[in-house]
């Protein structure tokens, strides 16, 4: 039995126990009105309550050990370090926390929750998620999207409420995250199209961007009923685009000069970092430049009250509070008033979104960190790392954690080598939370605004939008409809109308395509290659790539050909897209991925047989200069191997070889892809 099945065994041996014992040690028997008869009957009946008890927990055992997850995947991820490794993991995790730092206290704001949620999430799901994580790149914490899907969903209670039920919240993200892990539901996420991911976040961040214009104009938005002012109840409005924005817009006539100049400084100076020191950490320093700025403002302010000779400046901006150790001290999830089963009434149905979200962004991530450095991602482990990253989060006063892509990207730009450079991160910015808490009340709230307004500008991937856009029709309805439901809808409704549509439209034209890797035969044959047959030709692999080519698909598409590539001889993948259809906006980023992860080992792709439908796709996603019209063959009616023979020829061009002379013949009378012969 595996050793999870023994500790259930050992359960069920406990449930064997049937009466108490007396002060003799014998169990007493369970004396009815039938004497030992009966007595023999319930011991029967709970031999038999132990044995179905043994058995269904056994099975729940191996289900769990056999799910293919890993308990301690960090164990085994040293084998073989040395001293330039640590090294290199150092930097990493230096460079990262100069960045994820600032950006905790920012989501933190995003959320509206006290900056301390922010900085604390960060540091403690970096050190916590590689101990279960499948990659060695990824670095967790606080979100734009999740920072904001906590604001959108909880903005309706209290900010005292808030506060108290955040890690409740939190322990429900993490337990789901972890039931999904086990249940391997991140399998399933293949199947939501990355159309509603665009449409998600481009909205989500035009409302962060609607939200922070309070800070940048100063405007005290607190006794407005339609954002943060009390309504029935006790409880404020719901914080949609329009909310804020027309609250923004009837008090813009109480706007204060002193946050505006200072935004407009603070834009200016980022922009000015933008352009000419990119190597450094231009979030951090901007920030760290426009606090100490404010500090020596309000140091000559303060000395000047007591020098009557000295004019203090008339610059007053509204900063941030300061918090000391005791605030940071770990915490259980609380109940509320109502109790435990009203307050799981209340959070069950946000805790599902973030968990959703926080599964579809690291999921995103983890495919995205995995075409930049040609691992193979397993999600089911990655969202288990989340789950457990949560739960201590949980515990420890963070906000909720999921796969930061531009954590992770610069994680991975920095040399990490393994997990380490993410502990370190979270240990770096762990101890900037305790050395500059008490410097926190020198931070303007209008230049962190205007931060996070710059990062929520960035998230907008406009080559995506325009991919999704153009790609297929099917594609911007699912954007559009995703993006316009997160700005007149909570975030949590948005997203799974954004999915609800992308699912109707997949199951119309569901299907999985089918990849046939062909060869060249001795007699000059086009045939499938064989798994024991050796290449004729190694450096050139034609795969044959037959069946709907749409976003439920691209993940298998992908793979697929990632393991063609594995052969170190291949120089030449020639993909045969006669018969591929529904190609669309995903599976053109897939195909962009992998054409930009087989040209960093000096390899190529070239497209034969693509049809004119799959051309206008291409073409219409501005594919075509990325692929290089060169390396474009369409299909021909009249002879479909044709552009195979086209695509050969090209081939050898790039290989700078002419090693056969490749003729192919067509047989009309054979109507089947490939039903031709191809003579050397």
């Amino acid at each position: 039995m595996a050793p999870a099945s023994r500790g259930l065994g050992n359960l069920g041996r406990f449930l064997g126990r049937t009466s108490p014992k007396g002060r003799n040690g014998r169990n007493f028997p369970f004396v009815r009105p039938g004497g030992e008869t009966d007595s023999r009957n319930s011991a029967r009946e709970m031999r038999k309550i132990r044995l179905l008890a043994r058995k269904y927990l056994g099975r729940l055992a191996g289900f769990v050990t056999e799910n293919g997850l890993k308990s301690l995947p960090i164990l085994h991820a040293f084998r073989g370090y040395r001293r330039p490794d640590l090294m290199a993991d150092t930097r990493a995790g230096a460079n990262v926390a100069l960045l994820a730092f600032p950006q905790g206290m920012a989501y933190a704001t995003i959320a509206d929750l006290p900056i301390q949620y922010g900085i604390m999430g960060t540091a403690i799901s970096a050190i916590v998620a590689p101990f279960f994580s499948g990659s060695r790149h990824t670095v967790l914490g606080p979100t734009n999207a999740t920072a904001f899907m906590v604001f959108s969903t909880m903005g309706m209670m209290m900010h005292s409420e808030r506060v108290e039920l955040l890690p409740m919240l939190m322990l429900m993200v993490g337990l789901l995250l972890v039931f999904g892990a086990l249940l391997r539901v991140a399998d399933l996420i293949q199947y939501i199209s990355r159309s509603v991911v665009v449409g998600y976040i481009s909205g989500a961040a035009i409302l962060i961007i609607v939200n922070q214009l309070r800070h940048i104009f100063g405007i005290d938005l607190a006794a407005d009923p339609g954002v943060d002012g009390a309504i029935e109840a006790g409880r404020a409005a719901p914080r949609t685009f329009f909310t804020v924005l027309g609250a923004v817009l009837r008090h813009i006539g109480s706007t204060r000069w002193e946050p505006v100049v200072y935004s407009l400084l603070t834009f200016g100076v980022w922009v000015l970092l933008m352009k000419r020191l990119r190597r450094l950490p231009v979030f951090a320093s901007t920030l760290a430049v426009m606090t100490m700025l404010y500090a020596g403002i309000e140091a000559y302010n303060f000395t000047a009250a007591r020098h009557p000779g000295w004019h203090p400046i008339p610059f007053e901006l509204d900063t941030f509070e300061s918090f000391t150790l005791a605030d940071l001290r770990p915490r259980l999830p609380s109940i509320g008033a109502g109790g435990l089963f009203y307050d799981i009434h209340r959070l069950i149905g946000i805790a599902f979104s973030i968990a959703f979200l926080a599964a579809l962004e690291n999921s995103v991530m983890s495919k995205s960190l995995a075409s930049l450095s040609g691992d193979r991602p397993d999600l089911n482990q990655d969202m288990l790392s989340v789950g457990v990253a949560n739960i201590a989060n949980a515990f420890t006063g963070g906000m909720p954690a999921s796969g930061s892509l531009t954590r992770c990207a610069l994680n991975f730009g920095s040399g990490a080598v393994s997990r380490l450079s993410s502990i370190i991160s979270g240990l770096l910015c762990g101890a900037g939370i305790v050395v500059l808490g008490r410097f926190i009340r020198h931070v303007p709230k209008c230049s962190l605004a205007v931060l996070i307004v710059c990062i929520a500008w960035s998230v907008i991937n406009r080559r995506h939008v325009r991919i999704a856009l153009n790609a297929t029709t099917a594609d911007a309805a699912v954007l559009i409809t995703t993006f316009v439901s997160a700005l007149v809808m909570p975030l949590s409704v948005a997203i799974f109308l954004g999915v609800g549509v992308s699912i109707m439209l997949y199951l119309r034209k569901a299907s999985r395509p089918h990849l046939t890797e062909y060869e060249f035969s001795e007699g000059g044959e086009l045939r499938e290659a064989g798994e024991k047959r050796r290449r004729p030709i190694p450096a050139i692999s034609i795969v044959h790539v037959e069946g709907d080519l749409f976003f439920g698909a691209a993940e298998l598409f992908r793979t697929q050909i990632q393991k063609t590539c594995l052969d170190p001889a291949l120089k030449i993948i020639i993909l045969r897209l006669k018969n591929a259809r529904h190609l669309d906006a995903t599976s053109v980023m897939a195909l962009e991925e992998l054409i930009r992860f087989v040209r960093s080992s000096s390899r190529d792709v070239i497209i034969s047989g693509a049809s004119k439908d799959v051309y206008r796709v291409l073409k219409n996603a501005g594919m075509v200069e990325v692929i290089g019209r060169d390396n474009i063959f369409l299909n021909s009616p009249r002879n479909p191997n044709l552009s195979t023979r086209n695509a050969l020829k090209r081939a050898q061009q790039l290989l700078g070889t002419t090693k056969a002379d490749i003729r192919i013949f067509y047989d009309p009378s054979k109507d089947k892809e490939g039903g031709g012969s191809a003579m050397g």
